[in-house]
């Protein structure tokens, strides 16, 4: 399982921007793509929010790889 962490400060970060940082997709608009489509999972349920807060202990899956949201270090 691969981790995202948030910046110092950070509540959240948007679902979007994790398949992006997170080298999933090529581009945003990849990410918002997949994500309208319904082909990502956020603690194993689909959501097709583009801007939706993820936050410390989320797992967003996509196309076979996890990815668990931990905090700032």
């Amino acid at each position: 399982m691969q981790e995202f962490s948030l910046l110092s400060g950070d509540d959240y970060v948007e679902l979007y921007k994790v398949l992006k940082v997170q080298g999933l997709v090529n581009a945003g608009g990849d990410a918002k793509h997949v994500i309208a489509e319904g082909m990502v999972t956020v603690n194993g349920e689909v959501d097709t929010r583009k801007r939706k807060k993820c936050v410390v202990g989320d797992v967003i899956e996509f196309n076979g790889v996890a990815v668990k949201i931990i905090p700032a270090e």
